[in-house]
């Protein structure tokens, strides 16, 4: 008997063959998948250290099932019957949305994989393995992962991804104070996506997302000649940052407000896309820099008025 961590342990009556109880692999105790193992039972959402018996099986997943049978590790007795098709194992195995989304929200807290797998009560090796490979983990280890990192299932699983943020409902006594300059600059950080307000060539207002970095003080994002944030060039803009908690109905925002211009010198060029963090997400050839010079930053903070 092998396993893989997201794997499911099947207890069955060996008279009639009816489910007694199922859980989710949550931890591997030996690097080539045989037991013991941590389970996580669907009826108690305990873990518990199984030795599995007789009148156990694994349910693996499809990824597994391809991945160990190409391999060699295949246990005969634990497969389904082979599909009539064979489907084709991809060269590189891409994280989940819902890994990737852990992992970001993790990162925003600023916590190990340890500890945030302390908090959830599931195994750090399943943790790892949620964030870097495709998986399908149960409600139960999502509602876990949700509470560790305060917030939802619904956001980890990405529902509501094309709404706009902020529909949840105020908080009973929110408060709503100024960030200092020190704090503003902290939230920037050194890259992310922002929103930049100008005015373009037929003199409207426009506000944009775009991908940008922190370079010596100044805010510098990519473009291409004749777009909307190119027309920021030679004028004062506004470049915005925020952060909403949907679970928490708290959040933050820094504005920046100050001269931007085109960076024309081509080693800075080099330099900015050698210190890049990203691509543009917008894709394209944009090989046009601009930088803002903020002259005043500025942000505001919304919190529970005890805190």
């Amino acid at each position: 008997m092998r396993a893989h961590l997201g794997d499911r342990l099947v207890v069955e009556s060996p008279a009639t063959g009816v489910v007694r109880r199922d859980g989710e692999i949550v931890g591997l105790h030996h690097d080539d998948g045989t037991p013991p193992y941590d389970v996580r039972w669907s009826d108690t959402d305990d873990i518990t250290l199984v030795f599995p018996g007789p009148d156990a099986h694994i349910q693996h997943t499809d990824t597994d099932t391809d991945a160990d049978a190409e391999h060699g590790h295949a246990d005969v007795a634990d497969r389904p019957s082979p599909p009539t098709a064979t489907r084709p194992v991809p060269e590189e195995q891409n994280p989940g949305d819902i890994g990737r989304r852990v992992a970001v929200e993790r990162r925003r807290r600023g916590l190990s994989r340890e500890e945030t797998a302390r908090r959830a009560r599931i195994s750090p090796h399943y943790l790892s393995y949620l964030e870097e490979q495709s998986a399908d983990p149960s409600t139960a280890t999502l509602l876990a992962l949700a509470a560790a990192l305060g917030t939802t299932v619904t956001a980890l699983r990405g529902a509501g991804v094309d709404l706009p943020p902020g529909q949840g409902h105020a908080l009973l006594r929110p408060q709503l104070r100024d960030l200092g300059a020190e704090e503003c600059r902290r939230l920037l950080s050194t890259h992310g996506v922002g929103r930049i307000a100008v005015t373009t060539s037929d003199g409207r207002p426009a506000v944009v997302p775009v991908n940008y970095e922190v370079v010596d003080d100044e805010i510098v994002f990519r473009t291409m000649p004749g777009s909307v944030p190119a027309a920021a060039a030679g004028t004062e803009v506004a470049f915005e940052v925020d952060h909403v908690d949907e679970a928490m109905s708290r959040g933050w925002s820094v504005l920046a407000v100050g001269p931007a211009s085109v960076v024309k010198s081509p080693d800075a060029v080099r330099e900015l896309a050698r210190r890049a963090h990203t691509d543009p997400w917008a894709g394209g050839t944009r090989d046009v820099w601009v930088a803002i010079r903020p002259t005043r930053v500025t942000g505001k903070r919304i919190t529970p008025a005890d805190q």
